[in-house]
């Protein structure tokens, strides 16, 4: 991706959902484990990718003993329904992990689950590929009424409430 030197900002008009995942490395001894429950992600991302309405819009991760991944999502329901479809990779890897994986200790997992709103929120970006929500997008130069972090969230809320 090449680097926008421009200073933008997000122009969505719409909420999402930001979705925080990851594992943290508790016994790295077990590297069998840690390599399948990477390796379900993969699947999982995939799978995703492959579906455009899936409502999965991007995502970026983040590696270390804990790991992070951000998703952002079209809506929680689009998530949920993701989550609990039996024929997606999702369940069949929550159950290898309450089969397999949970009982050795040797991985943590972790989620947290935002609903973002319109207009409480704000984003900027400079000297930056599409990055986070700007990859979701769209971008605009962050000029004007949106130059300042409280004026692009006071413009955002007076139009979510109008």
């Amino acid at each position: 991706m090449s680097v926008i030197s421009e200073r933008m900002t997000v122009a969505r008009e719409r909420g999402f959902v930001v979705f925080l995942i990851g594992m943290r490395v508790n016994k790295w001894w077990q590297a069998p484990l840690l390599w399948a429950a990477g390796s379900a992600m993969g699947r999982m991302l995939r799978e995703l990718a492959a579906e455009p309405d899936s409502g999965l819009l991007s995502y970026e991760s983040y590696g270390g003993r804990t790991t992070l991944m951000v998703q952002y999502w079209e809506s929680v329901e689009q998530l949920h329904a993701y989550a609990h479809a039996r024929e997606k990779e999702h369940v069949s890897a929550w159950k290898q992990w309450a089969r397999s994986w949970m009982h050795s200790g040797a991985i943590g997992i972790w989620h947290e689950t935002y609903v973002v709103e319109p207009g409480s929120w704000e984003a900027v970006y400079v000297h930056m590929p599409p990055f986070g929500l700007g990859r979701v997008g769209p971008l605009v130069p962050a000029q004007g009424d949106l130059r300042t972090a409280k004026q692009r969230l006071g413009e955002r809320r007076i139009a979510a409430s109008a």
